[in-house]
């Protein structure tokens, strides 16, 4: 069986926090009417459909400029701090 390697993709994300500050950085990353704002959790429009995203969820912003939340443990292992390039 042949294997492959995922490429390697720099994203951008913020965390979900239920804060006012924490929706409004969301709200801020995200295009505003995509974003459902409930008392306890966020829904994201994706090309799947309507996402739950709860705090400490990553909200992510694909290679094909869609946004998506992510589980904190799934995001731990996906992604890293991408350092800024020293050109």
């Amino acid at each position: 069986m042949t294997q492959y390697r995922k490429k390697p993709v720099v994203i951008q994300a913020v965390q979900y926090r239920n804060t006012k500050d924490g929706v409004a950085d969301v709200l801020r990353f995200v295009q505003t009417p995509f974003v459902g704002v409930f008392s306890d959790h966020l829904t994201i429009k994706t090309m799947e459909g309507t996402m739950r995203a709860e705090p400490g969820d990553w909200i992510i912003c694909g290679v094909k400029g869609e946004y998506y939340p992510c589980k904190p443990d799934i995001f731990e292992l996906t992604y890293e701090i991408d350092p800024p390039s020293s050109a």
